[in-house]
């Protein structure tokens, strides 16, 4: 009877054993499990970053057309010299986010996405001057001050007529739409996407952003 209950005894411990080595490897595999998803997920997150880390740029064209006046008064007001001339103006504008300098932070332990800071706006713009009827004589000629002073004007010109047209909403726009894949890839990853120390909800919480 003794020996019977001593190898019982034996089996029984036997299976515990069994099934507490089980138990480890099984919450052991599931450890692993989470941390490659989580891993594969990390990944995921930084891959797109990358893909989505080009240059946005956003294209326009203006044209103006400048009656450039100078006089210039010949002993005193008793002679006065004017040179004038028709300025013809075409510039290309073009508006570009260059996202491969965003900043960003993946925190694994919180499963988080926090954008830290995004560039900003890289504007140029380059105009085609075209000088028809110039008039000067040679008490008064055209110099090579009167062309920086008439770029200078056109270029505050075409400053103003940039901050009153859609270019730089449109682009804008568009960065909006590029940073919006990063909310929609953390959301389905069940991550949390967050501007600085703002969480992002929605999509359209987005167009909120200080940038």
């Amino acid at each position: 009877m003794f020996f019977y209950f001593s190898h019982m005894r034996k089996i029984l411990f036997g299976v515990v054993i069994t099934l507490v080595v089980l138990f480890i490897f099984k919450y052991c595999g599931e450890k692993q499990e989470d941390k490659m998803v989580l891993k594969e997920s990390s990944a995921l997150i930084q891959e797109q970053i990358k893909n989505v880390g080009k240059l946005i740029v956003t294209e326009g064209h203006f044209s103006e057309v400048f009656n450039y006046k100078n006089s210039k008064d010949i002993f005193g007001a008793y002679l006065t010299s004017e040179k004038k001339a028709l300025v013809v103006v075409n510039a290309d504008v073009t508006i570009a986010y260059d996202l491969s300098k965003i900043e960003f932070q993946v925190d694994e332990a919180t499963k988080t996405l926090t954008i830290i800071s995004i560039p900003k706006e890289e504007i140029k713009i380059s105009p085609d001057f075209e000088y028809y009827d110039i008039q000067a004589d040679f008490l008064n000629p055209f110099e090579a001050k009167d062309y920086n002073d008439i770029k200078a004007i056109v270029n505050k010109s075409l400053d103003k007529k940039l901050e009153k047209s859609d270019l730089k909403s449109n682009a804008q726009n568009r960065l909006i739409s590029e940073l919006s894949k990063f909310y929609i890839l953390t959301n389905s990853l069940g991550w949390t996407l967050q501007y600085n120390s703002t969480p992002i909800t929605k999509t359209e919480e987005l167009l909120n952003l200080k940038l």
